[in-house]
């Protein structure tokens, strides 16, 4: 059967590795023409992937790409500040606001200024995480800006229908998102959580790309919350 997404275009921001980078690599494996944006890349086509730079913070930037881009069928949003964990005493608030400026002021620019482009029946899938419905002590900004993020993505898939709106929901994922730590603890991390899991290991960004594949592909699925985590909100 032919993929749905042959033909059609997907602009991916936050895509310069990790997930991003593996929601690419899946569009374009199911016939799609994908554009790859991040902060960190510059113009130009590698493994049959354009890549264009642009700032989620500025929305002239986010213009600039859409314009550049024209007319396309499907958002992915998953652009993501490194959070640290903090309890709220010990927090920088104007950090903690920078936070939310990537995340979801982000998406809401993204959104904003993609929409005269997006195609009248398209799709956006956003991006939150397991916090925003699982409390961890230490981790309030993680789960202020996911949890926000799920009610968009609900409200937005009224407000924008009938293009749908979806989020999907990660949880530990093995990513370089981790790469700030050695070797060593991050495995040991790896290896305690994936522990704690019904399925006995963490994620693998190709995995939770079949998600964002799906939230594209499935013309009957909007205000959903697509969890792939393992079982960790079990």
């Amino acid at each position: 059967m032919a993929s749905s997404l042959r033909g059609q275009t997907v602009i991916v921001i936050g895509g310069s590795s990790g997930i991003g980078a593996a929601v690419a690599e899946a569009a374009v494996a199911r016939g799609a023409t994908v554009v790859l944006a991040g902060r960190r890349l510059t113009s130009g086509v590698d493994n049959g992937v354009r890549s264009e730079p642009v700032d989620v913070t500025d929305s002239v930037s986010l213009q600039r790409l859409f314009e550049t881009v024209g007319r396309f069928d499907h958002l992915v949003f998953t652009s993501g500040p490194s959070v640290r964990a903090k309890t709220l005493l010990d927090t920088d608030l104007v950090e903690a606001q920078d936070n939310f400026n990537v995340k979801l002021w982000g998406a809401l620019r993204a959104l904003q200024q993609a929409l005269p482009f997006l195609d009248e029946h398209g799709s956006i899938s956003l991006t939150s995480g397991q916090m925003g419905r699982k409390w961890v002590a230490g981790q309030f900004i993680k789960t202020g800006i996911n949890a926000a993020t799920e009610a968009l993505g609900k409200q937005l898939a009224k407000e924008l229908a009938p293009r749908r709106v979806n989020v999907i929901s990660p949880g530990v994922i093995d990513t370089p998102a981790y790469a700030g730590l050695a070797e060593e603890p991050r495995l040991a991390m790896f290896a305690k959580a994936g522990g704690a899991l019904p399925v006995g290991r963490v994620g693998q960004a190709e995995e939770v790309a079949a998600g964002y594949v799906l939230a594209m592909e499935n013309g009957f699925m909007t205000g959903s919350i697509i969890d792939i985590n393992g079982g960790g909100m079990l």
